[in-house]
């Protein structure tokens, strides 16, 4: 194969994996721009209770006086979950109509997590889905279309990458007679795109593709977790198969006490009560965090008996899990507080840019190929005309 038709194989990758792609990953740029700062919008947005003013010292209250007073708002209602807030003080306590209904009859009551003071009683599941935020992140996530759309977005994702790594293989031939960051101002609208195009996309290539890839990686966080379910967690419940949801649960406290003992040094970041959708029947699920900036992004999951709050196992996570849980953080630039989220919004804001101006080329180079095949056509008009003409 020679290099010019080389270059043009690679050009005809790239164009067709932009194109796929471009609409959705418009989408998905302009849907991420809120999402990147959704802690800072949900503080803006969030018309609960402020957290009381107690001495900075103060100590968590019982886990279950929260739960007491969770089921006595909602007396016919059963506890799915809790989740501690890793920034504030504040616990969601999840309620649901029934074991494992979270889905569809869910709703978080959001209470301080020293004082036991309801913050806010959080709308249902489904109603909270069509919040701004929540229409944001349904969006990016999966189109509302649950796990197809999830695998159909990560899917553009992968086009993404390969468009990227594509445009890199061609970049060198296309530039190397201009000096790196030249873009010809002076000459047609359609080569100073172009110049800036090809300037913004290799600026922001090792961004763009980590984005990219962690983005496809979360689109299948919802597999892989059910890998890990039928797989791992299957195996480690199954001396608990035929046993339905217990009637009377030991103690959420003891629970949460027992799985810090199972892991000292973690905190409790999610606790799933037995019935919760994506648990065990039988078991609390207590998912523990580090406390270091990368370990505070992995979990890992320690099962306490239902009943009798005494540790079964410390499950170990699989590699794939503990790659998507340190690529989501990535992938919103959820590392180092405000000033990476800012620079993640900026270089969002380029590769709309990038992604709206490779449009524009290609719209532009079909026109500029229809207009010479225009004036073609009318010479080989007038050329034919004139031969018919009389001498």
């Amino acid at each position: 194969m020679t290099a010019a038709s080389t270059i043009k194989t690679w050009y005809w990758i790239h164009k067709w994996t932009s194109l796929v792609c471009t609409i959705f990953l418009l989408i998905i740029c302009l849907t991420g721009l809120p999402l990147v700062f959704h802690h800072e919008i949900e503080h803006w947005l969030d018309d609960g209770k402020p957290l009381s003013a107690v001495p900075a010292d103060t100590p968590r209250a019982n886990l279950d006086k929260l739960v007491d007073h969770a089921k006595s708002m909602y007396p016919g209602e059963v506890i799915d979950y809790l989740f501690f807030d890793p920034d504030e003080p504040q616990v969601f306590v999840g309620m649901a109509k029934k074991p494992g209904d979270g889905q569809v009859s869910g709703h978080a009551v959001r209470m301080d997590g020293r004082t036991g003071d309801v913050l806010l009683d959080g709308p249902l599941y489904t109603e909270d889905k069509f919040s701004f935020m929540g229409i944001m992140l349904a969006l990016h996530v999966d189109l509302f279309a649950g796990l197809p759309g999830e695998l159909f977005l990560g899917f553009m994702g992968l086009l993404f990458c390969v468009a990227i790594v594509s445009g890199v293989v061609l970049y060198g031939p296309f530039m190397k007679k201009l000096e790196f960051g030249t873009v010809r101002a002076t000459r047609s609208t359609r080569l100073k795109w172009l110049d800036l195009h090809n300037l913004l996309g290799i600026v922001t290539l090792v961004w763009a593709f980590v984005v990219g890839f962690t983005g496809v990686i979360n689109e299948l966080s919802t597999p892989l977790f059910r890998l890990w379910q039928s797989t791992e967690l299957v195996r480690i419940l199954e001396p608990y198969k035929n046993q339905t949801v217990p009637t009377e649960l030991a103690s959420a406290q003891v629970a949460a006490d027992t799985a810090k003992k199972a892991l000292p040094g973690n905190e409790v970041s999610f606790i799933a009560f037995p019935g919760n959708a994506f648990g065990s029947p039988h078991h609390y699920i207590a998912w523990m965090r580090g406390d270091t900036p990368l370990t505070s992004k992995l979990n890992t999951p320690v099962l306490v008996d239902g009943k009798t709050g005494e540790l079964t196992t410390v499950a170990k996570m699989p590699w794939y899990l503990t790659a998507l849980e340190v690529s989501r953080p990535l992938h919103f630039g959820d590392y180092a507080g405000l000033p990476l989220k800012i620079i993640w919004a900026l270089l969002d804001l380029i590769t709309i840019v990038v992604l709206v101006s490779g449009l524009y080329l290609w719209v532009a180079r079909r026109r500029a190929t229809e207009a010479r095949i225009n004036e073609l056509v009318k010479k080989h008009q007038a050329a034919a005309a004139t031969q018919r003409s009389p001498a």
